[in-house]
């Protein structure tokens, strides 16, 4: 009766069950997986949102595919504010209600069924279920850690094959909190350009936490990338901390003419769905205007819980436990013994100390002995979280 491509395991992993037992015992979890920024005790200026949310325009409908034209001026505006790029052009832009949805219209505009989507690993696990969707196979090429990430363009160049249409990266990328590097950044357009083939590669960008570098230096967008055909996604999820105001993006960058085409193709797909609401469109400035406040306390908070980190391992350094180097974002990777799978030892710490933390396979991860903790966990929960979890590894 179901499709192939809905053909998923539904049944909970020993994870997710060991969670729900430790919750009905009435155990006390401190999670140190909190991914939900309105959870984590920050907000934005709540008056200002909920009025921006009641204009009146919002009682007349005006169906616009690539999004109300006020709109899309203030995403050209983030750039211009944020990214220092002057000529973002709004007819460029594409609103969605989220960078999952984007991705699954720049996978409709690539793909034919089979085609080949080139990704990062390790990296974010909600690919593998929009690719499903849109009937892609995904191929991984690995990053590779030595003093920090690096992209394995040796590894890049074999995974490709006749079916391969576009690279996605995330930068940076979550969960290993890895920039792409300026070199990095003209090797990925080099190899996309010079594909072999009929056909270039294009770029697929997720920027989605762009905006929190932990030394305070902004990184450069690709959302001006004019080398391979480019799509650069984000949205006021991470900019604001407002994921559940439903307004992301697709931007599209490169060569002039593929540029147009893709955004002509890309307007029907939109079109097709019109998924976009008025009230957050004509909201759109304000929304990424709390980025001014929430960023901020946010870094904030990421920085605090980092040096605490740092801290408490400098205190084992018999635990054979270390911090791989972030350079952003919002999680930390810690390296411990591979005594067991990941899981066994998520599930160890959960039954034991009563805290939740990803075990690394979750992204991908090659192999075992990896741990996800989300820095923006409250400090207090992270400090006492950080503490068990150190003694029970040690």
């Amino acid at each position: 009766m179901f499709s192939d491509r809905t053909n998923w395991h539904l049944s909970p992993n020993a994870f997710t069950n060991a969670i729900e037992e430790a919750r009905a015992s009435g155990l006390k979890l401190l999670d140190l997986t909190v991914s939900n920024p309105t959870e984590a005790g920050i907000l934005p200026n709540v008056e200002a949102v909920l009025t921006a949310l009641a204009n009146p325009e919002a009682m007349r409908y005006d169906p616009q595919p690539r999004g109300l034209l006020k709109a899309r001026q203030a995403v050209c505006s983030y750039y211009r504010e944020s990214h220092e790029v002057a000529d973002l052009d709004p007819e460029r832009v594409i609103l969605t209600t989220s960078t999952s949805e984007a991705y699954s219209y720049v996978f409709r505009l690539l793909c034919n069924p089979g085609d080949e989507i080139l990704v990062p690993k390790p990296s974010y696990p909600l690919f593998e279920f929009l690719a499903d969707l849109a009937d892609v196979k995904l191929v991984p090429y690995p990053l590779l850690y030595d003093h920090g990430w690096q992209i394995d363009f040796d590894s890049l160049s074999k995974a490709a094959t006749p079916r391969s249409r576009a690279v996605i990266h995330v930068h940076p990328n979550n969960p290993t909190g890895s920039y792409v590097s300026l070199a990095e950044k003209a090797a990925l357009n080099k190899f996309c350009e010079n594909y072999p083939g009929d056909r270039s590669l294009a770029l697929i960008v997720d920027e989605v936490f762009l905006d929190y570098p932990h030394d305070g230096v902004p990184r450069q967008s690709f959302v001006a990338n004019a080398g391979a055909l480019t799509f650069t996604l984000s949205g006021v999820s991470k900019i604001s901390a407002l994921p559940q105001m439903k307004l992301a993006w697709v931007a599209t960058s490169g060569p002039q003419e593929i540029v147009a085409a893709a955004g002509a193709r890309l307007e029907i797909i939109a079109d097709t769905f019109l998924s976009m609401n008025a009230p957050v469109q004509l909201a759109a400035s304000v929304l990424l205007d709390q980025r001014r406040q929430i960023q901020p306390a946010l870094l904030d908070r990421v920085r605090v819980n980092l040096a605490e980190l740092d801290r408490q391992l400098a205190k084992h350094p018999s635990s054979s436990c270390t911090r791989l180097r972030v350079e952003g974002g919002w999680y930390a990777v810690l390296r411990v013994p591979a005594l067991g799978t990941d899981e066994d030892l998520a599930i160890d710490l959960l039954r034991k100390q009563g805290i939740m933390v990803h075990p690394g396979h979750f992204y991908d991860f090659p192999n075992d002995g990896y741990l996800v903790l989300s820095l923006i966990t409250e400090p207090a929960d992270f400090r006492e979280g950080v503490m068990r979890l150190l003694q029970v590894v040690e």
